[in-house]
């Protein structure tokens, strides 16, 4: 059977009896390794719908005990909750209507989408993302005009405006002549009872089982945001629609509020503005990282100035890098003096090296690697990697210091 939900999108609530409820572990929406333990729980009918179609599955209440999840199961809808009812009890079901509305303004919107671009530049949509914030289509060419998206999004806007009547039909038999003329992908392998096929009047009709706006005026709009590139020759065509329009809108002007208070200037300006920003950044980098040279070899001179020359080096920088360390580790290029390296926030994430004798390091770099909480490599007595807590390099040092005093009478500095 077709479920309210499908007869009447608008539906929101609906009163109906528990057929079954059994005790189950599911892993909710996608989630590959939690299982969380609950209820399945088979109602008479419900106003919920379960994901299908490319869209998601709705979220509600029973007896104002929240559904986590709704999934199909032949002609069922299953709802899992984490509370029981008992069978035969009645039940009040409402759905989250700001959810559902969404829901359909993006569905609705991706059936207007889909067949616009068909008759008009014969782009068959082979499939469809209904995302948290944006949504695409995937087009069946290789390649599209920004030409055709505008014209696309003109004509889609003005079917919106002349609000045309969108609704569903059910068919008692996948055999009935009349969905020959009816586009489809196919139905489920485990599809049972009648076939529902939802219509935009005059525009097309098309098979498919999810909950959809009774009129395109309840759209209110569609923008097009781009097209790019998908997988195997196909073009992926992002779109926003309904109330998602609004609120794309409202971030949008946030971020333009904040970006003509960060560099000084109005929206028409943004391009010149950032390209000025970038030329600074670059000309600002490539002095610090001759200002790092010059260091580095500051500290390898002051290094061979010392007399007599001590047997560990400790350094840290916290605006280094990796050339930083390896410049000052190359340039005393001594491998009886053992060298500790370090660059980035003392008490947070940075890089590391360790250079020296062959077989302290190999003694010394994977201990100073797990207390660092970092990863690395190495060879020929030097190792270097990554370290999320540079604040134990106080721990790393004694380390160092222990292992030299035990090896060598001589005193380490």
């Amino acid at each position: 059977m077709a479920l309210a939900c499908q007869k009447d999108s608008y539906l929101r609530e609906l009163h109906t009896e528990v057929v079954s409820c059994e005790a189950a572990s599911v892993k909710l929406n996608g989630n590959k390794k939690e299982k969380i333990d609950g209820y399945e729980i088979i109602l008479e009918d419900t106003v919920l719908f379960p994901e299908g179609g490319g869209q998601p599955d709705d979220r509600g209440t029973l007896n104002g005990i929240e559904v986590l999840q709704v999934s199909r199961r032949g002609k069922d809808a299953v709802h899992f909750c984490t509370t029981p009812l008992s069978v035969g009890e009645n039940v009040s079901v409402t759905v989250d209507w700001t959810r559902r509305f969404d829901h359909m303004q993006q569905h609705s919107g991706q059936h207007l989408v889909t067949a616009i671009a068909d008759s008009m530049f014969g782009y068959k949509t082979t499939s469809w993302n209904l995302g948290a914030n944006t949504s695409f289509i995937e087009l069946d060419t290789v390649s599209m005009k920004d030409t055709e998206m505008q014209r696309l999004e003109e004509v889609v806007n003005e079917k919106i405006r002349q609000s045309v009547e969108m609704f569903p039909q059910l068919f008692d038999s996948k055999d009935d002549p009349a969905l020959n003329e009816v586009r489809t992908r196919g139905l489920p392998d485990d599809h049972c009872g009648p076939v529902r096929v939802v219509t935009i009047q005059g525009i097309e009709t098309n098979m498919c089982c999810g909950t959809h706006v009774r009129n395109l005026s309840h759209l209110q709009a569609i923008k097009l945001l781009a097209f790019e590139k998908g997988k195997k020759g196909k073009t992926n065509l992002t779109f926003v629609a309904g109330d998602r329009v609004l609120q794309y809108l409202g971030k949008s002007y946030e971020i333009e509020k904040k970006l003509t208070s960060l560099l000084k200037g109005p929206a028409e300006q943004f391009i010149e503005l950032v390209d000025k920003v970038q030329k600074s950044y670059r000309a600002a980098n490539k002095n610090v990282t001759i200002l790092l040279r010059e260091l580095a070899q500051a500290e390898v001179e002051r290094f061979k100035n010392q007399t007599p020359k001590p047997l560990y080096l400790r350094i840290h920088r916290k605006e280094g890098d990796n050339e930083f360390m390896n410049t000052v580790a190359n340039g005393i290029n001594d491998k009886n003096v053992f060298k500790f390296l370090t660059t980035g926030d003392e008490k947070g994430q940075g890089m590391f090296l360790i250079d020296g004798p062959v077989e302290h390091v190999s003694e010394l770099a994977p201990r100073i690697a797990e207390l660092l909480d970092g990863k690395g490599a190495g060879k020929n007595g030097r190792f270097q990697g990554k370290a999320n807590k540079l604040s134990k390099s106080i721990e790393a040092e004694k380390l160092v210091t222990e292992l030299l005093q035990s090896k060598t009478s001589v005193d380490v500095q």
